[in-house]
C-alpha cells in the first residue's frame, strides 16, 4: 500500500482560479507545499543577472521562458524543500508537454504518481479574458483579488485593508499572449493527461465554493485506499 501524501497538479487558463482553489486545498490538507511557477519566475526576474533580465522581458510580453528553466526552478524547489510527509501542490505547471513528461518522471522517482491528482479548472477563453482584465492585486501585501463572486465588490484588500491596483503584467496584449500560449502549449498537456485517464475536469465557471466542492468530491472518489 502506498502511504505517500496526496499531491495536486492544478491546470487551467490564466484567471481560472487556480490560486484561489490552491488556498482552499491548503486549508483542507495543511501539509501541502505550494509551488507557483509564476512566482518563481517573478522572483528570478527581480534578480540582477543576465538570465533575470531575459526572463523579465519575456514575462512583460506575456510569454513564458524556456521549459528547461521552468523545470529547473520547480524541481529545485521540490528537491530542497518538500519533506517526505508533505504533499506537493503544483499551481500553474506543467505548462508544456515536455514539462509534463519531466514531472511524470520526477513523481515516479519520488514514488508519488499513484497519489497525484491532475485537476483541470476549466473556463472559456472569454471568461478568462474578462477576469484577467478586471482582477486586482493589493499594493500592501500582494494578495491577488480575483474578479469573481463577492470579490468584485471589494474596494480594499480583505486581508490587510491595503489599496488595490491592476497587476503590472495584466496588460491587454500580455493577457492575449498568455491565452494564446495556453491554446498552443497547455492544451497538449491536458490531452496528454486525458489520454492516460488521469485528468479530472472541473467546471471553473461556478462560484468559488462550488468549484472547490466539486474538487473535493473528485478527490474522495479517486483517492487510493
Amino acid at each position: 500500500m502506498n502511504t505517500k501524501p496526496l499531491n495536486f497538479v492544478l491546470i487551467g487558463r490564466s484567471g481560472s482560479g487556480k490560486g484561489t482553489q490552491a488556498e482552499l486545498l491548503k486549508e483542507k490538507f495543511p501539509n501541502l507545499y505550494h509551488i507557483v511557477t509564476g512566482d518563481l519566475f517573478r522572483k528570478l526576474g527581480n534578480a540582477e543577472t543576465d538570465t533575470s533580465h531575459q526572463i523579465k522581458k519575456i514575462l512583460d510580453a506575456g510569454g513564458l521562458p524556456l521549459d528547461d528553466i521552468a523545470t529547473t526552478l520547480w524541481m529545485y524547489e521540490i528537491s530542497f524543500n518538500v519533506k517526505e510527509g508533505q504533499g506537493i501542490l503544483a499551481d500553474g505547471f506543467p505548462r508544456r508537454l515536455k514539462e509534463a513528461k519531466n514531472l511524470d518522471r520526477f513523481l515516479g522517482f519520488l514514488d508519488r504518481k499513484p497519489n497525484t491528482f491532475y485537476l483541470l479548472i476549466d473556463i472559456s477563453r472569454k471568461e478568462a479574458f474578462d477576469r484577467l482584465t478586471k482582477r486586482r492585486i493589493c499594493k500592501k501585501c500582494g494578495k491577488l483579488i480575483p474578479w469573481v463572486g463577492e470579490f468584485k465588490k471589494l474596494t480594499v484588500c480583505n486581508k490587510c485593508g491595503g489599496d488595490l491596483m491592476t497587476r503590472m503584467d495584466d496588460k491587454v496584449e500580455a493577457i492575449k499572449n498568455r491565452l494564446d500560449y495556453y491554446e498552443e502549449n497547455v492544451v497538449p498537456v491536458v490531452e496528454y493527461y486525458k489520454k492516460q485517464n488521469k485528468l479530472i475536469k472541473i467546471n471553473g465557471e461556478q462560484t468559488i465554493e462550488k468549484v472547490f466542492e466539486d474538487i473535493f468530491k473528485a478527490i474522495k472518489l479517486n483517492v487510493k485506499k
